[in-house]
């Protein structure tokens, strides 16, 4: 497994709801300008796309990934900075640029990583499903079994590998706890999880105070 490269930073990542069908994610960074993504793509009542990422990701130690891009200094091609009251616009524009540079060189460093963080989360995904106590989830599973199996058939062995029982569990583990915290939320609320030891909080100061 490839280890968390030391360089990246402390990052909070908080997944807000915005709307009965939209949300929010902000990535909180000390070392670096805080970034916005919002509306982020792929709202759902169980588990948000972007979080199910973070999870696959951090799991495999994919450093290079969406969230190991942003804890880097990036902003994965699709994070914004966000707006500071007061700031002028000129020294906006010089980190915005300084953003995106940076920005796109991860982008381009991280493709094998992003490109296995999609096979593996479609992969844990249907897993995920499978393994629930609810009929109807596992009869979406059965529903994306053809596809799971098109996309393990693409994966190399050592990607398969990684995703060894053990390692399935794990991801289910921490897969069921961020759904339980993230059904929970009301439109306005949030939640805010820790890359990449993945501890959840919904107050987002716990780790930062």
């Amino acid at each position: 497994m490839r280890r968390h490269s030391s360089s990246s930073s402390e990052l909070i990542v908080v997944f807000r709801r915005t709307g009965e069908r939209r949300y929010a994610i902000e990535a909180k960074r000390p070392a670096f300008p805080d970034l916005e993504m919002n509306p982020a793509p792929g709202y759902d009542l169980l588990m948000p796309h972007d979080l199910m990422h973070l999870v696959v990701e951090a799991q495999l130690g994919l450093s290079k990934g969406i969230f190991g891009q942003l804890a880097a200094g990036g902003d994965a091609g699709t994070f914004h900075t966000t707006s500071n009251p007061g700031e002028k616009p000129r020294d906006a524009a010089r980190i915005r640029n300084r953003l995106q540079r940076r920005g796109k060189i991860l982008l381009h460093e991280g493709r094998d990583d992003c490109a296995q963080s999609e096979r593996a989360t479609y992969i844990c995904w249907q897993e995920w499903l499978r393994r629930s106590k609810k009929r109807g989830r596992r009869d979406v599973a059965q529903d994306m079994s053809q596809q799971a199996k098109q996309v393990r058939d693409v994966a190399s062995a050592t990607e398969l590998r990684a995703l060894n029982a053990r390692k399935l569990e794990e991801v289910c583990r921490h897969l069921d706890e961020l759904s339980s915290h993230w059904t929970n939320l009301k439109v306005g609320q949030s939640m805010a999880v820790r890359w990449p030891d993945l501890a959840v909080s919904n107050d987002p100061s716990v780790f930062t105070s």
